[in-house]
C-alpha cells in the first residue's frame, strides 16, 4: 500500500507572473521574516494519502479541467500562519468549479468555505505587523487589484503542515490543463 503523507494540490501561476509575485514575497520577507515558499493558489488543502493514490487522483482531475483566468481582489489579512498576508482573489465560477471538481475527486472535505488567495507571507505577526505588511505590498506592488492571469498548471504538493519551516515540502507532480 505504501505509507501516507499529507499532500495539497496548487494552482500554479504563469513564471512571469510568478516572477511578479515572487519580488513581493521577497520583499515582504525581508522585513517581517517567515519560511520562503512558491506563489500558488491551494485548490485541495491538506489530506492525507499514499502517493500512489495522491498522483492519481491529480491525473484524474486534470482531465476534467480546463484552464482558466483567476483575478485579484486586494491584498488582506488574516489569523493564522498559513494565512498571514495575502491576496484575496475574486471568487470566480471557474475558480470555483475547479476547487469543488478536485476536493471530490480527492475525496477532501473543507472545515470552512472556500476562500480563494494566493499567500505573499506566512507568519505569525501581530494586528500592527499585519497592518503594516499590508501597506508595504501595496507599495512594493501598487497594481495588483483587478490583476488577471490564466491558471493552466496544478501540482501536487507534500505539504506537512506542521512544518513550519517548510523545509520538507517538495513538488511531487504536475499537470498542464489542455484547453479543449
Amino acid at each position: 500500500m505504501g505509507s501516507q503523507a499529507v499532500y495539497s494540490v496548487w494552482a500554479i501561476p504563469p513564471e512571469e507572473v510568478s516572477g511578479r509575485f515572487t519580488k513581493l514575497m521577497t520583499a515582504l520577507r525581508s522585513e517581517f521574516g517567515g519560511p520562503q515558499f512558491e506563489p500558488h493558489i491551494t485548490v485541495v488543502g491538506a489530506i492525507k494519502l499514499t502517493a500512489d493514490d495522491a498522483l492519481n487522483k491529480l491525473r484524474l482531475a486534470c482531465e476534467g479541467l480546463k484552464p482558466f483566468h483567476v483575478t485579484v481582489d486586494r491584498v488582506a489579512t488574516g489569523t493564522f500562519f498559513y494565512q498571514c498576508v495575502y491576496l484575496l482573489l475574486h471568487p470566480e465560477p471557474p475558480l470555483l468549479q475547479t476547487n469543488a471538481h478536485c476536493t471530490t475527486h480527492f475525496g477532501y472535505t473543507a472545515s470552512t468555505p472556500y476562500m480563494p488567495h494566493l499567500s505573499l507571507l506566512y507568519g505569525d505577526l501581530t494586528e500592527e505587523e499585519k497592518q503594516k505588511a499590508e501597506e508595504r505590498a501595496n507599495v512594493v506592488d501598487g497594481t495588483l487589484g483587478g490583476f488577471s492571469f490564466q491558471i493552466n498548471r496544478l501540482a501536487l504538493y507534500k505539504t506537512d503542515t506542521e512544518d513550519k519551516t517548510l523545509k520538507s515540502w517538495e513538488k511531487i507532480a504536475e499537470c498542464t490543463l489542455s484547453p479543449n
